[in-house]
Parts: C-alpha cells; structure tokens; sequence
C-alpha cells in the first residue's frame, strides 16, 4: 500500500519537479489523493482503482492510475477545463504464476511513453515517442 503522503518524488511534473499529493481516503479496492498545494477550486487529483472479474484461470484484474487536473482554460480564462491521463492494466491473475508478463509490458509502455528509442533517460516533459503521439493526435 502506497503511503498516505507522497512527497519524496513519487510523482513529478514537466518540468521533473515533485509535486506532493496526500490520500484522501480508501473506499474498497479505490484510492483518491490530492496535490497538498492544490486550489480547492482547481483540483489535482491522483485515482487508483482495481476490480476483478471471471473466475480460476479466467480471472482477470483491471487496475487503473488516473490523473485529473482542472485549471482555467487557455483561450477562454472563465472556464475550467479539466485534464485527464489515465493508464490501466488488465491483467489475467488467474493464469499467471508471476507478474513477469505483466511487467515486461509495463514497461514497454512506459518506456515507449517516457523515452526516445536507444536513450536510458526519462522525459518528463511530453517529449518521449509516445507522449508526443497522445499530446499531439500522432500515429
């Protein structure tokens, strides 16, 4: 279980800044934090989910991490819009025996996502092959 505060640099920004955010509860398999410095009016939010479904070796889990965050249009400053970025799993628990799979293509996500080919770096600032293509309608 994730601690109540994140703020060691569990989640950074673009810029690869922390941004600090704090649990504010647990209904079920739900986790919803905030940002600490957050607007009330303008919410940063940070949703875990996880649900299953099927039985023996169909069972299957789906695991959300979402990010929400609402901030005053660019164009038209009297509108809030909000921002969303969300990954999910879908993993099939009950016909694996290790998280090996599940892993490997973890990390091919966000490897394609946070990266640029041969580069060991991660890019925080929506620069990586894949941020571009989902920043920027690209196939």
């Amino acid at each position: 279980m994730l601690t109540n505060t994140l703020n060691t640099n569990e989640i950074k920004n673009a810029a690869g800044t922390e941004v600090e955010f704090t649990r504010l509860g647990i209904d079920g398999r739900t986790s919803e934090f905030k940002q600490i410095t957050e607007t009330p009016a303008l919410p940063n939010r940070l949703k875990i989910s996880h649900r299953e479904s099927g039985s023996g070796t169909s069972k299957r889990r789906q695991s959300l991490v979402r990010f929400d965050k609402t901030t005053a249009g660019e164009i038209d400053t009297t509108v809030e819009v909000r921002t969303s970025f969300y990954l999910v799993g879908d993993i099939p628990v009950g016909n694996l025996s290790t998280t090996a799979v599940p892993k490997d293509v973890l990390a091919q996500l966000v490897s394609f996502v946070a990266s640029l080919g041969a580069s060991t770096t991660i890019l925080y600032d929506g620069t990586g092959n894949g941020a571009d293509v989902l920043l920027n309608g690209g196939l």
